[in-house]
Parts: C-alpha cells; sequence; structure tokens
C-alpha cells in the first residue's frame, strides 16, 4: 500500500521516526484490531489506535452509555447518554480518523460467536471487566493463534501484560488457572474506580498493540506489569507459560471453547429465578419500613462512603466488609431485609448470614438504586 499526502502529513511524526518509518507506517495501516469493550480501557485503546492509523478497527460491545459511564469512558459524552456504545465511539473515531475502518459488533462475546468475530483480526486487546468473558477471549485467542493485549483495572491499581503462546509467552490461563469464586472480586461498580486509571492501563495496552505492529521493541509476553496510581510505581512480574496449561500446555485438554459462564460459577438463569424465594423487592421494604407492627428490620450492607452518597433515613448500617465481627449485634431469631446498592452484596450477605444460624433473612432485589428508581426519586444514584 501507499500513503496518501494526507496520511503523510497526518503521520509525519511517526514517518520521522526511525523505528517506524514509512514502511513502519505501512505496517500499523495495514493491521486489524479487535477491542472487546468500548468502555474504560476500550476508550483510549480505540483512540490513540484509530490516531495512529490502524487499518481496521473492530469494536465488541452491546452496552448503551449510562451517566456513570462518562467519568472514565472518554470516547462518549453527555449527549452519548442511552445510546450504544458502538454507534457512540464509532462517531468520536470517526472524528479523530476517518480513514480508518470502524467494524461494530453489537452483541456479547460467546462461545458460539467468539471464533467467527475474532479469527479475521490480526491482533485482540482484551478490556473486557468480567471473568467469563476474559477467559473465553484468552482460550479463542489460543486456539486462532492470536495475540491477546491483556488489561485489567480496580481502584486504584491496574495490570497489562501480553499472552501470546505463539510467541513463545504465557497465555491467561497460565496466570490464572482458575477463576476466582464467584463474588471474591468486585467489580469496578461495587468497588469504584479512579477515572483516569484505565487511561493509563489502555494507553499501555495500545502501546503494545503498535509494537506488535510494527515488530519493534520487547513486548510484555512473558512479563506482567502492575500499576499502583496511590505510590505511582510500575512493578513487573516474570511469568512463564504452564506446561500443564489446559489451553496452551504440551498437552491441551480444551481444545475448543467451553461454557465459560459454569466454568466461572456464573449462575444460569434458572438458578437465578431459583434465589428469588430469598428475594423481596422495593415494595415489600417500604411496608416493612412504613408497618413497625410487621417487627421487619432492614439493614444496609453498603461500604460507609456509600452511605453519605445515598441513604434511606432510620435504616441502620452494618457494611458487609463488617459482618463477619458484626453479626453478633444481630438477632437470629429477627426477621430482617438487607440491601445494598444493586442487590449483588445483599445475598452474599444473606448467604453469610444464613451460615450463621440465620434463618429470617431476605435481600432487596435492586437494593437502593431500584428505591431510588421506584421509591424515592430523591435518593440519588451513583
Amino acid at each position: 500500500m501507499e500513503l496518501s499526502n494526507d496520511e503523510i502529513k497526518r503521520y509525519s511524526r511517526h514517518l520521522i521516526l526511525p523505528e517506524v518509518g514509512l514502511e513502519g507506517q505501512k505496517k500499523i495501516c495495514s493491521t486489524s484490531v479487535l477491542c472487546i469493550g468500548a468502555g474504560g480501557l476500550g476508550s483510549p485503546i480505540a483512540m490513540y489506535l484509530a490516531a495512529a492509523g490502524i487499518g481496521k478497527l473492530g469494536l465488541v460491545d452491546f452496552d448503551v452509555v449510562d451517566f456513570s459511564n462518562l467519568q472514565r469512558q472518554i470516547l462518549h459524552g453527555t449527549r452519548d447518554v442511552g445510546t450504544p456504545k458502538g454507534e457512540s465511539a464509532r462517531e468520536t473515531l470517526q472524528q479523530i480518523n476517518p480513514g480508518v475502518d470502524i467494524e461494530l459488533h453489537n452483541v456479547a462475546l460467546t462461545s458460539d460467536n467468539a471464533m467467527d468475530i475474532i479469527a479475521p483480526y490480526d491482533i485482540v486487546v482484551d478490556g473486557t471487566d468480567n471473568f467469563p468473558t476474559r477467559y473465553l477471549t484468552n482460550d479463542a485467542c489460543v486456539l486462532l493463534k492470536k495475540p491477546n493485549v491483556y488489561g485489567s483495572i480496580f481502584r486504584f491499581e491496574g495490570q497489562a501484560s501480553v499472552f501470546a503462546p505463539e510467541l513463545g509467552g504465557p497465555c491467561y490461563r497460565c496466570l490464572y488457572p482458575e477463576p476466582p469464586p464467584p463474588g471474591m472480586v468486585p467489580s469496578c461498580a461495587e468497588g469504584g474506580v479512579l477515572g483516569v486509571l484505565p487511561g493509563i492501563i489502555g494507553c499501555i495496552q495500545a502501546t503494545e498493540i503498535i509494537k506488535l505492529a510494527l515488530g519493534q521493541g520487547s513486548p510484555l509476553t512473558g512479563r506482567l506489569l502492575l500499576y499502583s496510581a496511590l505510590d505511582m510505581s510500575f512493578r513487573e512480574l516474570k511469568l512463564r507459560r504452564d506446561p500443564k496449561c489446559p489451553v496452551c500446555g504440551d498437552n491441551p485438554t480444551v481444545t475448543e471453547l467451553i461454557d465459560y459462564q459454569q466454568f466461572c460459577g456464573v449462575p444460569e438463569e434458572s438458578e437465578t429465578e431459583d434465589t428469588s424465594a430469598d428475594e423481596v423487592t422495593v415494595e415489600t421494604m417500604k411496608k416493612a419500613l412504613d408497618d413497625p407492627s410487621l417487627n421487619i428490620k432492614v439493614v444496609d450492607v453498603r461500604e460507609p462512603d456509600e452511605y453519605e452518597i445515598a441513604h434511606i433515613e432510620g435504616v441502620p448500617q452494618v457494611p458487609l466488609s463488617a459482618l463477619p465481627q458484626r453479626f453478633t449485634e444481630l438477632d437470629p431469631n429477627q426477621t430482617y431485609y438487607l440491601h445494598c446498592k444493586s442487590g449483588v452484596r445483599s445475598m452474599k450477605a444473606l448467604k453469610f448470614l444464613r451460615e450463621q444460624g440465620f434463618k429470617y433473612v431476605k435481600s432487596v432485589k435492586g437494593g437502593i438504586l431500584a428505591w431510588s428508581e421506584e421509591i424515592d426519586p430523591d435518593i440519588p444514584q451513583y
């Protein structure tokens, strides 16, 4: 391929780098990248790849833009709230560089479609935020021999690597053979994330992609880069390919994609429906608060910082993190309705209290978000 005069001007700062030059920029413009996720990590990844002139950029995301995304997902703006993330992302990226071919995949990545979606691309970048998709991405990349540029973030910390057994390095399963128990690792929605953190990790991922396209430098294969924003420090861990890895090992046992929801212990819809006996609605919770004769007590199991943001007057707080030390403050013969932000942690609290002999506990479905939507709109959502 030849670069036009406009492209030579656009990429001039690349062209004068000896490590890139004209031939290197042609390589960048001939490379295709699939970005899984157009959120916190996907935003800086996609924006810098588009600016760099990546020839084809695929985006996998079926979510819509929410106000809570705007603190970190810089692909999207206030006017995009309620818009599919893929559409919002494409509009932003075309403003950055109309010469990049943007292909949207407005679907959830699954075992049924992953191989077909990933196969046409040269490099895959993982901007996901859940374990089933992370393991699915890894396994599909190993089977298709595609480099998997990995990044993850939580609160003030992030990590990045390049998983590429075909380049002599390990895969994600070599580092994390098994997923953590469901609910053990809080999501960013539960634990929070510093807004600039995905920008830092995402830029590292974008850098690794450009290096792979150029064939320059030392990629993060066999290395895990750890970053702490609070300490402003980087650490590096050496990684080795595990010869017993079930996917990239010497005798792999995973030779096709599996059920990753089941592998990660995520309940199926039918199992989720079975938990309804342990849940009550916010309307039922309101009746309990309005009618003391029902003798039902409501407990907020969120953290103190969240309680300051939004709380229901008169509802006491026993944070889930402190429940193992404080459950003796509660009466095992009392009926309790437990609520959190959305219903995830209250269900964890319910299970813990059941193990301690509490028989009369229920989780409030939807938590304080549902309370704000259905009962009291003056309660802020966060």
